[in-house]
């Protein structure tokens, strides 16, 4: 497999996982501090990385471009395979629907100050989508070019944050103690999250022809990518606003501020803006390509141009005519995605794994290390991430992030 195709998928992982959701860490970490919430994060990370290992271990007992439809399906019957359509098709399209109507309110501020080119918000969020939708038909080695160049612009707006942020971290704000014990259980959900970059593994697992040794690498350093990001936005932030101010910054508008004011620099708002939007965008290319290969396998639909226009109509319709029509619908579902991401990226690669191995003890050529005991905790993480987000909507646990 050519080294361009495994860092081109490392970065499709690591662009689907580092979403603008990232701006909203510092916001949900800000009553925990900065030692309590990098534990969390790096243990996040461990549980995301190890759920991805096991997708891989059961693709390789399925066709390269089987997706969790297809697998489902296939290890747990038609009950698994309606679960985990179920699942992926309420994540995935909140997140798409989240993804243009924040996308094409940037894109049409964009237009007007960049272009001076006035057009209607409706007008603004239909050409964003019709361009993404444009780069995802094309297949996944354009969603790859594109992905590259973004990427990159990313780490450089992230490098001149960082750049403008580090001289002012204050040592004293990085040893901060959670405000309040129920505030590191309610976290859980929102930073868990942060780490969602599931489904596009098909995508990549087709794109790579499943190739065991170049996809280990892809989920290992995809995912390890956006923590090291996460260490250094957190270090940045926490470290430059005091506790007790950033508890108050209630959105990203209101943090992109308080750093504003903090740096005395208003450039840092532009910055985080361009960023912002970059950021995005890659997310957004990623779910929507991982929407995209779902659903061209549920409808079987064939890959002719013709096959994945009606793909793309499927993928993109839908999402645009709520974040069009009932923005507020969609944007309060989220509020659910932790209990959709937890059945996809968690309690289903389990339960598939474990009637995985049991059906192939023999023919088994790669299996993910830590036995029925990691399987059993990480069923357990699952249900606990659930279980929390369940009592955050009840009221019970307070709301963060």
């Amino acid at each position: 497999m050519s080294n361009s195709k495994v860092f081109g998928s490392t970065l499709i992982i690591a662009g689907t996982t580092i979403g603008a959701g990232m701006l909203a860490l510092p916001i949900a970490s800000a009553g925990l501090g900065f030692s309590t919430s990098l534990i969390i994060m790096i243990g996040m990370w461990a549980l995301m990385a190890y759920t991805a290992l096991l997708m891989l271990e059961l693709h390789q007992h399925a066709d390269h471009d089987a997706t969790l439809h297809t697998l489902a399906k296939q290890f747990l019957g038609e009950k698994g395979k309606w679960i985990a359509t179920f699942a992926m098709l309420f994540l995935f399209y909140a997140l798409c629907a989240a993804y243009i109507a924040g996308g094409g309110g940037q894109f049409n501020a964009k237009l007007h100050n960049w272009f001076a080119l006035d057009v209607s918000n409706g007008m603004g969020t239909l050409i964003f989508t019709v361009i993404i939708a444009a780069i995802v038909t094309f297949g996944t080695s354009s969603v790859d070019r594109v992905n590259r160049v973004l990427f990159t612009c990313k780490l450089v707006a992230m490098a001149v944050i960082l750049f403008f942020l580090t001289p002012n971290i204050e040592p004293v704000h990085l040893v901060n103690m959670p405000l309040e014990k129920g505030l590191i259980i309610a976290a859980l959900p929102v930073i868990f999250t942060s780490f969602g970059f599931h489904g596009s593994i098909p995508a990549v697992v087709r794109y790579l022809e499943l190739d065991m040794k170049s996809l280990k690498k892809v989920m290992v350093f995809g995912s390890l990518l956006p923590l090291v990001v996460y260490i250094l936005w957190q270090l940045a932030t926490l470290g430059v606003v005091d506790q007790a101010t950033l508890s108050q910054a209630g959105d990203v508008t209101a943090l992109v501020g308080t750093l504003s004011q903090v740096i005395h620099n208003p450039m840092i708002a532009q910055v985080v803006s361009i960023f912002a939007d970059l950021a995005l965008i890659t997310s957004f290319l990623g779910v929507s390509l991982g929407l995209f290969e779902f659903l061209g396998d549920s409808l079987n639909k064939n890959q002719s141009k013709s096959g994945r226009v009606v793909i793309a109509l499927v993928t993109f319709v839908p999402p645009l005519c709520f974040a069009l029509f009932y923005p507020q619908g969609f944007i309060m579902a989220l509020g659910y995605a932790a209990i959709a991401l937890a059945i996809l990226a968690i309690l289903l690669p389990v339960v598939m794994v474990m009637k995985s191995r049991q059906q192939h003890q023999e023919t088994q050529a790669f299996t993910v290390g830590g036995g029925s005991l990691g399987l059993g905790l990480t069923l357990s993480m699952g249900i606990v991430i659930i279980g929390v987000q369940v009592l955050i909507s009840a009221g019970v646990l307070p709301a963060i992030g």
